[in-house]
C-alpha cells in the first residue's frame, strides 16, 4: 500500500510540474524531476539510471534556455534592456490580475511599456520587442512542457511495466 501511495504522489509532483511550465506560481520541472527521483528510489523501481540522468540534464538546460531565449528573442527582435526590466516587472504583476493568464499578459504590457518607456517615438519597436518576448515564451515553454510530458511518461509506462 505504501509503494502506492509513493507512486501516486510520483505522479501528482509529475502532473503539477507539467502545469508549472507555463504557470509561474509552480516550479515546474523542479517538481517533476522531485517526482522522477522520489519514483526511482522511493519504490522498488526498475527505472535504469540513464533515463534519471537524462532528465536531469534536460531540466538544467531548461533552466538555463528559460533565460537564454527570451533574452537572445528579444534581442533579435529589436528588444532593449528597458523592456527585458518591463518583463520581470509586468509578470509579477500580471501574477496579482484577477484575469486568467494575467502573468502572461503583464509580462507582454510590460515589454511594450518599458520599450516606450525607452524610446516613445518608436511604437514598432516595442511591438517587436514584444513579438520576441512572445517567440521566447513559445520557445522556453514549448521546450520544459515537451521534456515534463516526457518525463511524467516515462514514469507512468515504467509504471504500467511497459519500459
Amino acid at each position: 500500500m505504501d509503494v502506492v501511495l509513493i507512486e501516486i504522489l510520483c505522479l501528482v509532483l509529475l502532473f503539477l510540474g507539467i502545469l508549472g511550465t507555463f504557470l509561474p506560481i509552480l516550479p515546474g520541472l523542479l517538481l517533476s524531476i522531485c517526482g522522477l527521483l522520489i519514483y526511482k528510489f522511493g519504490t522498488d523501481a526498475d527505472l535504469p539510471m540513464i533515463y534519471v540522468w537524462a532528465f536531469v540534464i534536460l531540466t538544467v538546460a531548461s533552466v538555463v534556455l528559460n533565460y537564454v531565449i527570451p533574452a537572445k528573442t528579444n534581442q533579435k527582435y529589436g528588444g532593449t534592456r528597458w523592456g527585458s526590466i518591463g518583463s520581470i516587472v509586468g509578470t509579477i504583476i500580471g501574477m496579482f490580475l484577477p484575469i486568467p493568464l494575467g502573468f502572461l499578459v503583464g509580462m507582454f504590457a510590460g515589454v511594450f511599456i518599458g520599450e516606450l518607456l525607452h524610446d516613445s517615438k518608436d511604437m514598432t519597436k516595442a511591438w517587436q520587442s514584444t513579438k520576441g518576448a512572445f517567440v521566447g515564451f513559445i520557445y522556453g515553454t514549448g521546450f520544459s512542457l515537451v521534456v515534463g510530458i516526457a518525463m511524467f511518461l516515462v514514469v507512468l509506462l515504467d509504471m504500467l511495466n511497459i519500459i
